[in-house]
């Protein structure tokens, strides 16, 4: 077992650790730590994590388990939806779980939100622990208890909070991940850094090659501030109240472009783009200077996400945006920067203002 381990905690309502390793080895001794021993598990992931990494994690979880079975669905953000976490139910009963068993979520974020969905739901409520196998995953979905799936083309819309038990991650996963996936995670990455911490963004572009070469030392270094991070909001705000909805910087505009494209651009490259339209509009309210705004395009060139998107309408992205969960009242609860590092929540952007961001995004 790994010496340090991150501790995501709230007095009377949750705690969970986060493991850091190297293989799937000690995710038994893990899951004895917090008393999960000897209980059904039900491994849940999809098409494309199941042939690299599904049977190693159930040989390491047979020695604490009282059975192991397994869930597999088709990969794809299309097919997280309510079908699939029926389909999980079905599975689920069949297989005799009860309110003692365990869901374990492997792969990436579409997995691990699905899986914690259906936790957060079967039998009102049964434990889940995540073991997120991409870096977008890791440092950002794995962590906070956030879960839930799309419903019709309204993204996370049907969800629940429900915290998962421990959060292992086998670092060894990323050196699987294709390009695209790996940038998605670095979205993700840029993004923390722009919340609160313009050190960390800056040292992250810095470290290009490193992180580009797969530097196992840097990329724990990375996840782990990242997840450092974002506990502390969790910690501070687990149902998103008021400070956790800063972590949504770059989203509201990018979740309405992953789905006016159909998915076929990948949730952090998405963010990326949210990112650079969400700059835009705090470099027109002076907010941002020129510099600023231009390095944190760099930034996103730098990890390989798109700066545009094409296809696309600035009118029906604008108007994507109005469909957003987080709407208050009508109005566009936004995430602007007063400089890198310094984000804030602002309920004042007019449309005119997501129309000149969108603006910067679409080719």
């Amino acid at each position: 077992m790994a010496e340090e381990v991150l501790q995501v905690k709230r007095t009377g309502d949750f705690y969970y650790p986060i493991y850091f390793e190297e293989d799937f080895g000690s995710i038994g001794e893990a899951l004895k730590k917090e008393g999960l021993e000897g209980r059904k598990l039900c491994v849940v992931t999809d098409s494309h994590v199941a042939p690299l990494y599904l049977e190693e994690l159930k040989k390491a979880l047979e020695n604490c388990a009282a059975e192991v079975t397994e869930f597999v669905f088709e990969a794809g953000e299309k097919n997280k939806n309510l079908d699939t976490v029926q389909k999980l139910y079905e599975s689920l009963i069949k297989a005799g779980l009860d309110r003692k068993s365990l869901l374990v979520a492997l792969g990436g974020g579409v997995v691990g939100d699905l899986a914690g969905f259906a936790a957060a739901t079967y039998l009102r409520g049964i434990d889940f622990i995540q073991v997120p196998t991409t870096l977008l995953a890791q440092v950002d979905s794995s962590v906070g208890g956030k879960t839930g799936v799309d419903f019709w083309q309204y993204k996370n819309m049907v969800g629940a909070f429900h915290q998962p038990r421990l959060v292992y991650m086998n670092m060894e996963t990323l050196k699987s991940l294709p390009e695209t996936e790996f940038a998605c995670g670095m979205g993700e990455i840029l993004k923390t850094g722009l919340i609160c911490d313009g050190d960390f963004f800056r040292f992250v572009c810095g470290e290009e090659e490193r992180i580009h070469g797969l530097d196992s030392r840097m990329l724990s270094l990375m996840i782990r501030r990242c997840c450092a991070i974002k506990a502390g909001v969790v910690e501070r705000d687990p149902r998103e109240q008021g400070e956790r909805a800063l972590l949504n910087l770059g989203h509201t505009i990018g979740h309405a472009v992953e789905k006016l494209k159909d998915f076929q651009l990948l949730h952090g490259q998405c963010v990326g783009l949210g990112l650079i339209a969400a700059a835009r509009i705090s470099l027109s309210r002076g907010l941002l200077t020129e510099a600023e705004y231009e390095e944190i395009r760099r930034g996103c060139s730098l990890f390989g996400l798109p700066l545009q998107a094409d296809g696309l309408e600035a009118s029906d992205v604008l108007a994507a945006t109005k469909k957003d969960k987080k709407m208050e009242n009508g109005r566009v609860k936004f995430i602007l920067m007063n400089g890198i590092g310094r984000s804030f929540i602002d309920k004042t952007v007019t449309d005119e203002e997501l129309l000149a961001g969108i603006g910067a995004i679409i080719a």
